[in-house]
């Protein structure tokens, strides 16, 4: 099963979420306060859900970005920088959230209902499942110089055994 890791500047709060999930018999969920030991925690894992508030403490300061806009680093610079094997669901208000902030993300609004947050989790977990499935199924894509060695031998053949491409 894949690994969840609960978010929240507050400790409570990421220790609320961690208790409901692991009830439910979520496991192993991780509890964390920070970006930083989120990203920590996303490297020792092979991927999973990162369950999060609207932003961290060390993870908010203002930085020019395009010499222009001012751009905040919150829950977008962290969906940023976590390995590519991780979704992320967004707990906040819908005041708090935007189409273009949470591009990437799943978003749940506050205040929070238990059986929306299992449900959404149950069905982030199945996406993951379908996923996997999807990418084992589908065959390899060949390089260009795997492509151009079949293409040569090919004529090799056809040359040999005076055979036409059909």
């Amino acid at each position: 099963m894949a690994s969840i890791i609960a978010a929240f500047s507050k400790p409570q709060d990421a220790g609320n979420i961690r208790a409901i999930l692991r009830k439910n018999g979520y496991e192993p969920v991780f509890a964390c306060t920070s970006g930083a030991q989120v990203l920590a925690a996303a490297e020792s894992l092979n991927g999973g859900i990162v369950v999060c508030g609207f932003r961290f403490e060390d993870m908010v300061g203002e930085v020019l970005f395009d010499g222009q806009d001012i751009f905040k680093m919150s829950r977008e610079e962290l969906r940023r920088l976590l390995p590519s094997s991780f979704d992320m669901l967004l707990i906040a208000s819908p005041a708090k959230w935007s189409k273009r902030d949470t591009e990437g993300m799943i978003c749940l609004s506050m205040p929070l209902k238990v059986h929306e947050l299992l449900s959404t989790i149950e069905m982030m977990l199945e996406a993951r499942k379908r996923r996997k499935r999807r990418k084992r199924t589908r065959p390899q894509e060949r390089s260009a110089e795997e492509k151009e060695l079949i293409l040569k031998a090919k004529a090799l053949l056809m040359d040999r055994n005076t055979m036409t491409e059909p």
